[in-house]
């Protein structure tokens, strides 16, 4: 048994997180891709619902602030988009509160990139290009590429339609297909019934050492993208699988500062009905889409996972020098 001193993660593991991220840079590099770093702690914080943080003290006599770990470096990257950058990704730690077990640890690594004039499918095809090259390096199996629009996987696999919510027809599913407790969790919540029946209906079935682009999620998701231009009922967001396991949400993104400050106060909302922890709103963020945000796309990835799928282990802990419980 290991002394609580030791790594959670081998020393062949040190070496496939060092030649990852050197295969990472590389990819960017060759693509004129600018590295940039923004704060891990800001003022501001993200006001998702679903997302726990952490917060602390700055203290810095006569006056204390309080900071926040970020979740995500997306609106500072943003910020910067804004200012005239171009083209930029980062790789960086982020932090969720709440969060543990097999594919969660509070403190994990973030691959996050914005492509100025990038539109969807765009971000979709280099996205499978840096997938692809990062198997290839390792000599791991990637059988194949396919993208799937989530009403028809969902339609697949659960003979329902994510874009029309039924609420007799969701709970008839669930009730016929030993998921009773959604009926009580979700009630007619349509964002939270997708939810619950994608990740235990759908998600098991990505599978195959496939890569899965997962497109055109229903608007009541819509999160940070924007609205899809032709069908009003779906955003333009992707999210990545392989064998299972999410990798990566990405979204073709939202540049109007009203409708996402709107956005932010109706989260805020959720959570004060939620009694979750008070959060400040980002009016930076705010103020950079009023001076203007260049179109483009953005996916952040968890390179914990992919390193998961690379050398084939089971748990987040054995990719991680020091996972939470050893930290």
């Amino acid at each position: 048994m290991q002394s609580a001193w030791q790594p959670t993660c081998s020393v062949e593991i040190l070496h496939l997180r060092a030649r990852l991220l050197t295969n990472i840079r590389a990819f960017f590099s060759a693509r004129a891709v600018l590295e940039v770093e923004t704060p891990l702690l800001s003022r501001t914080i993200g006001t998702d619902p679903q997302l726990a943080f952490f917060a602390t003290d700055y203290d810095l006599p006569p006056k204390s602030y309080r900071l926040f770990l970020q979740t995500s470096p997306e609106f500072a990257m943003k910020r910067l988009l804004a200012a005239g950058c171009g083209s930029i990704y980062q790789i960086c730690k982020a932090f969720r509160n709440g969060e543990g077990g097999r594919f969660h640890n509070p403190e994990f690594t973030l691959l996050e990139w914005y492509r100025v004039g990038f539109t969807l499918p765009q971000l979709m095809d280099e996205i499978a290009e840096l997938i692809q090259s990062l198997f290839a390096a390792e000599q791991v199996e990637l059988a194949s590429v396919q993208r799937t629009s989530y009403q028809a996987i969902f339609q697949q696999y659960t003979g329902l339609d994510a874009l029309v919510f039924s609420y007799e027809n969701y709970c008839s599913y669930a009730l016929t297909h030993e998921l009773p407790e959604a009926v009580t969790l979700c009630e007619h919540d349509h964002a939270l019934w997708l939810d619950v029946l994608f990740s235990h209906k759908v998600q098991p079935y990505l599978t195959g050492d496939v890569l899965y682009l997962v497109y055109g999620y229903p608007a009541c998701q819509s999160s940070l993208a924007r609205i899809n231009a032709d069908d009003a009922r779906i955003t333009d967001r992707v999210e990545l699988f392989i064998n299972g396991v999410e990798l990566g949400n990405g979204f073709y993104e939202l540049t109007d500062a009203v409708e996402q400050n709107q956005r932010f106060d109706d989260e805020i909302s959720i959570r004060r009905q939620q009694n979750s922890a008070h959060v400040v709103k980002d009016d930076r963020l705010i103020a950079a889409l009023e001076e203007g945000l260049p179109d483009c796309s953005g996916i952040a990835i968890g390179l914990d996972r992919l390193l998961m799928l690379l050398s084939k282990t089971a748990f987040i802990d054995e990719v991680q020098s020091f996972s939470i419980c050893r930290a």
